[in-house]
C-alpha cells in the first residue's frame, strides 16, 4: 500500500496510484497454465521465463538494476508455484550481474507452503526476505526484512537510513518470538505440509475431476488456488481479467453460494483460493472441500466447453 510497494506490484490496484516510483520494470514470471512464453512443459516454462528475465536485465542495463524482487510463490495473483529450477536460475542471474535478489514471503512464509519459508522448498538463499503476517499469526501487526550477512555488514559502521514510528516494537516482536516457539513445539510447519500433501491436494484434484469449470488446481502446504474457466480447451477464464459489475457475476454467485453454506471464500479474478489456517484439522478441511464441491455447481452452469 506504500508508494514504493504499490509501484513494484503488477496488480491492477496500482493503477490508481500511477505514475509511481520511477525506475520500476515489471516482468513475466512462470505461469505454465497461462504461459506468456508459449511453453508446454514446466521445463520449457522455466527456461523461457529465465531467458525473458535475462533479456530484460540486458536491455535495461545490468549496472542499473539494484534488485530483482519476486514473491517466492505468488499469492493474491494466483498462488503461482514456480517450476523447479526457476528460483535457482534467478539466483544465478543475480550473482552473475551483482544484483540483489529479494524474496517476498509476506504471504508464502512461516508454514504457509509447508516450510518455514517457502523458498526453503527449493533450497535457494536470497539476499533479502520480506515477511509479515504469518510470523505471529497476525495477532499484532508486524513486518520485517531478513538481511544476508553481507548486506547486514554494510551497516556495521553506518546507521541504517530508515525506520518507522513502531520499528522494533517490543510487544509485536515478543508475539513473533512466542509464535515461532509454538510453531516448533506443535509441529505446525510439518502439519501444514501434511495437510497439503494428504488432504488439500488430493481433495482439490477430486473436485477438478468432478467439475468441468475447474481448469487447474495448484499449490503447496495450505496455500492453493482453484482456477475457474468457461472452457477447458481454450482456458477462457470464468470471468474476464479484473472484471467488475455484471462481468463479475459468475464469480460473485459462486462466492455467495459458498457463504450460504457457511464457507467464507477468498476470490480474485477467476480464482478461488484455498488457504486455511496452518492449524486447521483434516476434518475441517474436508468440511470446507465438501461445501466447495456444492458451490462449484454454480460455476459449472457457466461452462460452455464440450
Amino acid at each position: 500500500a506504500t508508494a514504493g510497494a504499490i509501484a513494484l506490484t503488477g496488480d491492477p490496484r496500482r493503477w490508481a496510484s500511477e505514475p509511481g516510483m520511477p525506475g520500476v520494470v515489471h516482468y513475466w514470471g512462470p505461469y505454465l497454465y497461462r504461459s506468456a512464453f508459449h511453453a508446454t512443459t514446466e521445463a520449457e516454462e522455466c527456461e523461457r521465463a529465465l531467458a525473458h528475465l535475462r533479456d530484460l536485465v540486458t536491455v535495461e542495463g545490468p549496472q542499473t538494476v539494484a534488485a530483482i524482487l519476486l514473491e517466492t510463490v505468488v499469492g493474491t495473483n494466483g498462488v503461482l508455484v514456480p517450476p523447479d529450477g526457476y528460483l535457482a536460475g534467478v539466483r544465478r542471474l543475480c550473482d552473475e550481474f551483482g544484483i540483489v535478489m529479494i524474496a517476498d514471503e509476506v504471504m508464502a512464509g512461516f508454514g504457509r507452503c509447508g516450510e518455514w519459508l517457502a523458498i526453503d522448498h527449493w533450497g535457494v538463499t536470497p539476499d533479502l526476505i520480506t515477511f509479515a503476517k504469518g510470523v505471529n499469526s497476525g495477532y499484532v501487526p508486524l513486518g520485517g526484512v531478513i538481511l544476508s550477512d553481507a548486506i547486514a555488514a554494510t551497516f556495521a559502521r553506518r546507521p541504517y537510513p530508515g525506520g518507522l514510528t513502531y520499528s522494533g516494537h517490543p510487544l509485536a516482536c515478543a508475539s513473533a518470538v512466542a509464535s515461532i516457539g509454538i510453531f516448533e513445539e506443535e509441529g505446525i510447519v510439518e502439519h501444514a505440509r501434511a495437510l497439503g500433501d494428504d488432504v488439500i491436494g488430493p481433495g482439490l484434484a477430486a473436485l477438478a475431476d468432478a467439475h468441468p469449470s475447474v481448469g487447474e488446481v495448484r499449490g503447496l502446504g495450505v496455500f492453493w488456488a482453484v482456477e475457474l474457466v468457461r472452457d477447458r480447451q481454450t482456458r477462457e477464464p470464468l470471468v474476464p481479467y479484473n472484471a467488475s459489475g455484471p462481468d463479475a457475476a459468475p464469480m460473485n454467485e459462486f462466492a455467495a453460494a459458498c457463504k450460504q453454506r457457511g464457507l467464507w471464500p477468498f476470490t480474485h479474478f477467476n480464482r478461488t483460493h484455498v488457504v486455511p489456517p496452518c492449524t486447521t484439522t483434516p476434518e475441517e478441511i474436508r468440511e470446507g472441500l465438501a461445501i466447495l464441491d456444492e458451490a462449484l455447481a454454480v460455476a459449472d452452469r457457466y461452462y460452455t466447453g464440450s
